[in-house]
C-alpha cells in the first residue's frame, strides 16, 4: 500500500469531517450536485462509452445512474451509503448498502462486470485505490471503468488532496491512481453539452480506462 501511494502527502486521502458516511450522507438530499445540463452530459457519454447489454455496477450510484434508455444492461448494481437513495433509483436491479470507505472489497466475483462507472464519488474516497483495484478485479477483461465529475462536492467529505487541486489536476490525479491500480488505455477529456442544450453550467470531466485484455 505504501508503494501505490508513493509520492502522495500522508494526509492526501483525509477530510475534514470523520462522521461516518452512512450517517453524514443519510441527512443529505439523494439528488445529485450536478445541474441538469451535466447529467445530461453523463448520460451522453455513457451512450458511446457502456455496452448496449451486460452487466454494470455503478459505485457510490445515489439515487440517479444517468443510463441512457437506449442501453438494455442485463443486470445494473448500484452501490452507495444510502438506503433511500438506492431505492430511489430506479435503474438498479439490485442494491446494496456499502461504505466504500469502511470496506472496499466488493462482494461479487472476477470478471464479471462488463462496465464500472463512479459518477461524483472518487472526491470522497480515502482509499481510492483499494476501491480502483477492486473495480478492476471485477471487471471483465477490456471492460471500461468511467469515471466522472463536475466541479461540485460536499466540501466536508471531500479528500484534502482533491479539494487543493484544480479541476484539470484532479484529472491527473485520477489518471495516476487508475494507473497504479492496474487500469491501461486511459482516456481523458472533457464532456461537451449539445448545441441545443442551455441548461448547463457544471463543467464535467471525465477519464476512462480499461482491464487489460487476456493475453
Amino acid at each position: 500500500m505504501a508503494d501505490e501511494l508513493e509520492g502522495f502527502h500522508p494526509g492526501a486521502f483525509t477530510r475534514a469531517n470523520n462522521e461516518p458516511d452512512t450517517i453524514f450522507f443519510a441527512k443529505r438530499q439523494q439528488d445529485t450536485l450536478m445541474d441538469a445540463g451535466a447529467r445530461t452530459a453523463v448520460t451522453a457519454l455513457y451512450q458511446t462509452a457502456l455496452p448496449a447489454t451486460g452487466s454494470i455496477l455503478d459505485l457510490m450510484c445515489g439515487s440517479l445512474s444517468h443510463l441512457p434508455e437506449e442501453l438494455s444492461p442485463n443486470s445494473v448494481i448500484g452501490i452507495d451509503v444510502s438506503r433511500a437513495a438506492l431505492d430511489a433509483n430506479s435503474a438498479l436491479t439490485e442494491r446494496v448498502v456499502q461504505d466504500l470507505n469502511a470496506n472496499p472489497q466488493l462482494d461479487m466475483p472476477d470478471d464479471c462486470m462488463d462496465a464500472v462507472c463512479l459518477c461524483d464519488g472518487l472526491a470522497y474516497l480515502t482509499q481510492p485505490i483499494a476501491v480502483l483495484k477492486e473495480a478492476l478485479r471485477v471487471l471483465r477483461p477490456g471492460a471500461p471503468l468511467i469515471i466522472t465529475f463536475s466541479d461540485n462536492f460536499h466540501a466536508a467529505k471531500a479528500t484534502a488532496m482533491w479539494q487543493a487541486l484544480e479541476p484539470e489536476d484532479r484529472v491527473r490525479l485520477i489518471s495516476i491512481l487508475m494507473t497504479r491500480a492496474g487500469f491501461v488505455d486511459l482516456d481523458t477529456g472533457e464532456v461537451v453539452p449539445p448545441e441545443d442544450l442551455n441548461a448547463w453550467n457544471d463543467t464535467v470531466r471525465a477519464v476512462i480506462g480499461r482491464k487489460t485484455l487476456a493475453a
